[in-house]
């Protein structure tokens, strides 16, 4: 007889977010992005998902769950119907997150996104000054355009996230970034790692990125020094296992971590349904085509989909196999992972580089079982 999960799959797996790359083009040439999306200089994206699609795939995802979308891309305030679409989540009443470089977010943008419901918006700065956004962001002008955007949202009643991505030419100005964005009214700053996809994956071969032992300790001070005294919140994007367990399951966590893969699926600005972006670069992550396939079915019944709802987190192999925070990590980020190594289950490069130079914390990490099946940490085996 089947089980009630097996009739109604979605009780078991809500689709609760979208993620929609509504652009494949963008206005800067961010030398890390890890999608890579064509630079175009004109006031609008000419690679943009059609909002006649992006209202049918609403339709289609309320009945399994949706809640909240996220607008991303490339660019998404580059896209020609920006305004309309928002307007529609707002009709919709869903979450809003946007993620934005900032140099589009207009005061009329800015009204629009703070009319939406329970809206949260992310704007990224590289740099505290000009000079060394640029250099990473590849546009003159553009950092200007960024702290004019973050001043309109601020000014439509928005507390918005900065993001800063981590690397050697800027690392050194982690602690004046926080300070400008104090300044301008943000409500928390992310620092988020380089990861070694697309672009990204050319900053590491090149030596333009850190190393993991000074990741490791930039990380340690983030938590234990920036981030105590910050009038802002500060988040650093480690994996779970190297992040003390009140920034995780505090007043200043953030959710650990912890991967909504279970609960999310991308749509890219061709209107292809895939794992998340990845799917731009890594074509075998792309689950079907929102033209021609029924999103229940593509949800509930895509053969990859159900692999990973299946293997996630028993199937994690090396340093994430041995992780006690596998089950709250979920190996950190999936489509990291196969980039790197086209098999789902392979550990995140982080952690994997972590063990190797002996820097993956003791305490979260289990070797083996007892008799009785309970798994016993390094700390345990060795005293």
């Amino acid at each position: 007889m089947m089980t009630e999960t097996e009739m109604n799959p979605r009780s078991q797996f809500p689709l609760h977010q979208l993620y929609f790359y509504l652009t494949s083009g963008c206005n800067l040439r961010c030398r890390h992005c890890w999608i890579a999306p064509t630079f175009e200089e004109t006031e609008h994206s000419t690679r943009s998902l059609d909002p006649d699609l992006f209202r049918s795939v609403i339709a289609q995802a309320k009945p399994l769950g949706l809640s909240a979308v996220k607008l991303t891309g490339g660019e998404p305030l580059l896209h020609p119907d920006i305004e309309g679409i928002l307007d529609h989540i707002r009709q919709e009443e869903l979450s809003l997150t946007v993620e934005t470089n900032g140099t589009r977010c207009t005061p009329e943008v800015a009204a629009k996104l703070h009319a939406c419901n329970t809206p949260f918006v992310s704007v990224s700065l590289d740099g505290s000054d000009a000079e060394t956004h640029e250099w990473i962001r590849g546009v003159p002008g553009c950092f200007d355009s960024a702290l004019e955007g973050v001043k309109n949202l601020v000014a439509a009643g928005f507390h918005p996230q900065i993001i800063m991505t981590v690397m050697r030419r800027n690392h050194h100005q982690m602690e004046s970034l926080v300070r400008l964005a104090e300044s301008v009214g943000a409500g928390s700053v992310k620092f988020n790692l380089v990861q070694p996809t697309s672009r990204g994956e050319r900053m590491h071969e090149r030596g333009e990125t850190l190393d993991v032992s000074q990741l490791v300790a930039l990380g340690r001070w983030v938590e234990r020094e920036l981030a105590p005294q910050a009038r802002v919140k500060i988040f650093y994007s480690h994996p779970p296992a190297f992040r003390p367990l009140g920034r995780m399951y505090g007043d200043n966590g953030d959710g650990a971590g912890i991967c909504g893969i279970f609960g999310i699926l991308g749509v890219l600005g061709d209107g292809s349904y895939a794992l998340c972006g990845i799917g731009e670069s890594v074509r075998e992550l792309i689950f079907g085509h929102a033209e021609s396939d029924r999103l229940e079915e593509v949800w509930n019944h895509h053969p990859i989909l159900t692999e990973i709802r299946e293997g996630l987190p028993a199937k994690l192999e090396g340093i994430c196999s041995r992780c006690l925070m596998r089950s709250q990590c979920l190996g950190n980020c999936i489509a990291q992972n196969y980039y790197r190594s086209k098999h789902l289950w392979a550990p995140f490069w982080y952690c994997e580089e972590a063990e190797k130079s002996g820097l993956f914390p003791e305490t979260r990490a289990a070797l083996e079982k007892t008799s009785g099946g309970r798994e016993l940490s390094v700390c345990e085996l060795s005293g």
